[in-house]
């Protein structure tokens, strides 16, 4: 996709969703972090339901540790993988108590360190809670920029760094949230609703749809 398409296709996802947000539901750095871990092969949904209840109780590492790791694992045992899970929430309580004064660390590198923090949720946690123009590349993002040709790889890194060279930089605070929302509601994997499409006409994919979706 050409630059020009490019900055076209993020010029209307910016006009029709000025100020998009995640779907996560979190209060503080420490509650976002502790969502974006329990979001893992498990829907935004999800994680809202049993973190509503939880965060009343456990919104700082200090609480969570108090909460500890049985108890909390009754509030999230409705999500997949609750028992490590529930481990690596305890285990990255400690660490942030013990080494950062119970503060969500700002860097990349100290964030990857935490247990269950990966490249993507670092990146997750850098953009909402710190405003870094990061691009988290989860499964909706990866279809997107692949399908689409905006920025094709075969690997999650590979699409990041494809996206991070791509992306405009006044669009790149909001681009993951945009892609990821137009991946969720509009361009799904099994049927893309390609007759609502803001970019279909950019758009590469050559199994387009319009008639009923």
């Amino acid at each position: 996709m050409k630059d020009a398409q490019v900055s076209a296709l993020f010029q209307r996802f910016a006009e029709a969703n000025p100020d998009p947000r995640g779907e996560l539901e979190y209060k503080n750095p420490y509650t976002l972090l502790v969502a974006v871990v329990l979001s893992a092969q498990a829907t935004d949904a999800s994680v809202n339901k049993a973190t509503k209840p939880l965060f009343k109780v456990a919104d700082a590492p200090g609480k969570m540790l108090a909460l500890g790791e049985a108890r909390l694992r009754d509030y999230i045992r409705t999500i997949g993988l609750y028992n490590s899970k529930a481990k690596n929430v305890i285990k990255l309580s400690e660490i942030l108590e013990k080494q950062y004064s119970g503060k969500v660390p700002n860097s990349r590198e100290a964030l990857e360190k935490l247990p269950g923090v990966g490249r993507k949720t670092a990146n997750v946690v850098l953009n909402i809670a710190f405003g870094e123009p990061t691009i988290a590349v989860d499964t909706h993002i990866f279809r997107v920029a692949n399908r689409t040709g905006l920025a094709p790889g075969k690997t999650p890194l590979a699409v990041e760094s494809k996206l991070e060279q791509k992306v405009p930089p006044r669009y790149k605070l909001h681009a993951h949230h945009w892609l990821i929302l137009h991946g969720r509601y509009v361009c799904k994997a099994r049927k893309p609703e390609c007759g609502r499409c803001l970019i279909n006409d950019l758009c590469r994919y050559k199994g387009k749809v319009f008639n009923g979706g």
